[in-house]
Order: C-alpha cells, then sequence, then structure tokens
C-alpha cells in the first residue's frame, strides 16, 4: 500500500483479564502496523489495567457502565482516521486490518466494513453458536465493526441508552447518510467462549431485553429482521447444511426460542415497572 493511515483500535474491559491479553496481543501481531490501541476500562477490580498498559497505546478508565458509553469515550480520545471495535474475549487473525483498510479504500461509498466471527470453544452449546453464526453472512444480524472516523463523529457515535443490539445503530446511521456499511472482509474475528454457560448467556439476554421498546421504536425494519424468530428460522432451514445436521440444527432453534423468552421477559420487566411508577 502507498499509504498507512492509522487505524485507532477500540477495547471495552470489565473484568477481563482472563482473555484480554491474547486479545491485545493479536493486535500488536497484526500484519498492519499503523495502529492505535485504545482501551476502555469499567473499574475492573482484577488485572485488567495492569494488563491493558503492557500493549495499549491509551488506557482510559471510567465509570460508565455500558460499552456504548465505553466505546464513544474511546472515539473521544482515539486518533485514527479509521477506527474499529473490538471485544476483550475476541482475538483478530493477523490480516484482519490489513484487509479492512484495503476494503474500504476500494469505494468512497464504503464506510463500514462486517468481519466474519467465529465461536471458539470446547463446549457443546459453543459449538452451537458457531454453527449458528456460520448462516447470518450478507443478513440484517451482522453489524460492521470498521468505519471511516468522519462520519462516526458525524453520526455521533453510539446510543448511549441502547443495550439491546447496540453494536448495531451506529452503522445503521451511517447508512442513513447514504453510505455503504455492508461491505465484508475474508479474515475472521476469534470469539472466544471457553466456559460458556447457557444460564448466564440467557441472563444476559434478560438484561439486554430491557432496552428492546427503545431499539424497536428506533429501527423498526432492523429490528423486524434481527429480532423475529421466523426470520433467523428462515435463514437455517433454506440451508442444506442446517438441515444436514439436524442436532447442531434443533439445538440453535431451542437456544433462539430461549434467548427471544428471556428478552420478553426483560422488555416485560421494565414496563411492569413503568405502570408501577405510572400508578
Amino acid at each position: 500500500m502507498v499509504t498507512s493511515p492509522k487505524v485507532s483500535i477500540i477495547v471495552p474491559t470489565h473484568n477481563s483479564e482472563r482473555t484480554l491479553a491474547r486479545c491485545l496481543e493479536s493486535i500488536r501481531n497484526q500484519t498492519y502496523k499503523n495502529i492505535e490501541l485504545i482501551v476502555t476500562d469499567e473499574l475492573s477490580k482484577d488485572r485488567t489495567v495492569e494488563i491493558a498498559r503492557r500493549y495499549a497505546d491509551r488506557v482510559c478508565v471510567t465509570e460508565a457502565k455500558e460499552r456504548s458509553a465505553q466505546k464513544n469515550l474511546g472515539i473521544k480520545v482515539s486518533t485514527g482516521e479509521f477506527i474499529c471495535f473490538i471485544d476483550s474475549d475476541m482475538e483478530l487473525t493477523p490480516t484482519v486490518i490489513e484487509e479492512c483498510v484495503e476494503r474500504i479504500a476500494i469505494e468512497e461509498r464504503v464506510s463500514g466494513v462486517i468481519i466474519p466471527e467465529r465461536s471458539v470453544g470446547a463446549s457443546f452449546w459453543v459449538n452451537v453458536r458457531d454453527f449458528e453464526r456460520s448462516f447470518y453472512a450478507g443478513s440484517l444480524v451482522e453489524s460492521a465493526r470498521f468505519f471511516r472516523r468522519d462520519l462516526v463523529e458525524r453520526v455521533g457515535g453510539f446510543d448511549e441508552g441502547l443495550i439491546f443490539f447496540e453494536e448495531s445503530v451506529l452503522p445503521q446511521k451511517i447508512e442513513s447518510l447514504g453510505y455503504i456499511v455492508t461491505a465484508r472482509v475474508t479474515s475472521e474475528i476469534l470469539h472466544h467462549e471457553e466456559g460458556f454457560s447457557l444460564w448466564q448467556h440467557l441472563r444476559k439476554r434478560y438484561y439486554y431485553g430491557k432496552t428492546t421498546r427503545e431499539y424497536r421504536e428506533k429501527s423498526p425494519e432492523y429490528f423486524r429482521q434481527q429480532y423475529g424468530l421466523r426470520y433467523r428460522v428462515q435463514l437455517f432451514v433454506k440451508n442444506d447444511r442446517f438441515r444436514r445436521r439436524p442436532l447442531l440444527g434443533m439445538s440453535v432453534l431451542l437456544m433462539k426460542a430461549l434467548e427471544l423468552s428471556f428478552n420478553e421477559l426483560g422488555a416485560l420487566s421494565v414496563r411492569l415497572s413503568r405502570d408501577k411508577r405510572s400508578r
């Protein structure tokens, strides 16, 4: 490449010592070298900040409890021409950032890049999640992680009042300006989910469900496809590969039904609380 614009990679953390070193090492080991690494930490009580300081160009400790606010802080202090958002339990394969920079440079209207994601871990449910993810390429379930910085700032970054599908709102806002946010690369993110607990996963779904209403009002078309069990089932069953793996397939459907139920319970808890306050 003739030029190497700076890429700011923002990693929000909270008690992430178990996975953080592997995540940050994968960023430092990218084939693309002009990278600014920023960690935004929410008052971790373990060794997260100590580990982050070994690798990061900047570590910001904040009281912000949600990832959207942590990411916005990262945007504020970053200086790169491009911005990428990575979770602390993820690992970048070596050419991810190089491919993202090359892909976004091909066409001026391309302003968001999707990086394929794999779930990694030895448990049965991690295999189920990895199988599920493999059917989402080209659907609205995927969201871009790599963006042009000027447009991220122009649309105001992430919406801090949202938890439910919070990562999807930023590319939607950029897309509404007429830009493309669905370009993809082939290099993958490995999402390490060793020790995955279905119960803990469903508890998170309950929590995320508390802002379901706000997201539905903000993005009704995206909500219909991202949230609707019918849309997900159509993605699965029309694919021969899904039908050839009946145990994994039925487990995916069970997991999605449970996730939907716990999301609805979270949304219901908010409605009941509002009704109680209004009496």
